[in-house]
């Protein structure tokens, strides 16, 4: 199937990647038809998607992955052939204080999502065309030492957080569907994402909000902690290569190639904000960096082996990780607009049950 007649439901399409790539895939194929149905948590966010509100071929619907019946309406209405699944409670510090939340959305809703499809697919005669393909983590693999080989998509499942474990679940749902049913399913398994439209509790926009508002940089134990950083835009691009171009019941880790501490981060971001920002309140920025305590069960290190998906399509990250914080940096610059409604009393409320700051 060639990729601009795809009819998409993209769920998770308001969030932070899912947006990203409902953008990508419109510079692309704007001839398509996308149905966006996210269900506007505190996460997803109706903004992220303006520019596309009278764009041709684009439809939003407010909605839950466990609505089974309004699943059903959807797939059979919008005639839909490819569901690019990025729907999912995604933050493993909310998942420490209230779990049920991921295993109501990342397990339950995976599985409403995949039974509504299945349906739907075999009403249509099995078309070998049709794709579901499942974004998921590789928090899933578990923590890696200092020496240990990045994961592969061989490496077994070590989920250490009730937010890992859910996508393990989800991932394990995903691959049983292909395996038993013949579903023409797809898994990713991406690192850590950055770029705009990223809520503003994860690491990166976080200290670019503190930052510009003079309050403390919050840094878990002894900022030790590596994670592999992919800018936003290549994963985008890769979602997009993997739907076009590989085989049902694959499995594909997508990653920048950027290990980086967590310190490293923060440090890197105070001196790009000290030399781009006029009239901080705070300066120099690196004196805000506080360390809190280390959340429990913080995995040590990530880190993805993408030979696969270099191998296979001829795909690599384009953006080096300076070149990505420079952007991101400023793209939270430009759109104060967009984050500063996002500091409400209860992400307020939130953000001192976490840090105690």
């Amino acid at each position: 199937m060639n990729q601009s007649s795809r009819q998409l439901l993209i769920t998770g399409g308001a969030g932070f990647i899912g947006s990203n790539f409902v953008h990508y895939w419109h510079r692309h194929y704007p001839e398509g038809y996308t149905l966006v149905l996210d269900a506007l948590t505190y996460a997803g966010n109706r903004a992220n998607l303006a520019a596309l509100k009278e764009q041709p071929g684009f439809q939003f619907v407010q909605g839950a992955i466990c609505d089974a019946d309004l699943l059903t309406q959807l797939f059979e209405t919008g005639q839909i052939d490819t569901v690019v699944h990025f729907a999912a409670e995604s933050h493993v510090d909310r998942s420490i204080l209230g779990p049920s939340a991921f295993v109501q959305t990342n397990l339950v809703g995976t599985f409403t999502l995949l039974e509504a499809f299945r349906k739907h697919w075999e009403d249509q005669g099995k078309p070998e065309a049709f794709r579901f393909l499942h974004v998921s983590t590789d928090e899933v693999f578990g923590s890696l030492g200092p020496n240990d080989p990045a994961f592969s998509e061989t490496t077994p499942y070590a989920p250490n957080s009730p937010y890992s474990a859910s996508k393990a679940g989800s991932d394990h749902l995903v691959r049983a569907y292909f395996h038993t049913y013949g579903l023409p399913t797809l898994i990713t398994n991406c690192s850590n994402n950055y770029g705009p439209y990223q809520f503003p509790e994860k690491l990166i926009p976080l200290m670019c909000v503190n930052i510009l508002l003079g309050k403390p940089l919050p840094v878990y134990g002894d900022g030790q902690n590596i994670r592999d950083w992919l800018y936003v835009e290549d994963h985008c691009r890769a979602i997009a290569t993997v739907l076009e171009q590989a085989s049902p019941g694959e499995t594909y880790n997508i990653g920048g190639d950027n290990q980086v501490k967590n310190i490293d981060i923060v440090e890197q971001l105070c001196d790009l904000m000290d030399s781009s920002v006029e009239g901080l309140p705070f300066q120099p920025a690196r004196d805000l960096i506080t360390f809190v305590t280390d959340r429990p069960g913080h995995d040590r290190r990530y880190a993805m082996n993408i030979e696969k998906i270099q191998r296979d399509f001829g795909w690599s990250p384009q953006y080096d990780f300076a070149a990505g914080l420079k952007q991101t940096v400023a793209w939270y610059l430009s759109r104060q607009d967009w984050w500063r409604p996002l500091l409400s009393p209860k992400y307020q409320t939130f953000y001192q049950a976490l840090y105690g700051l």
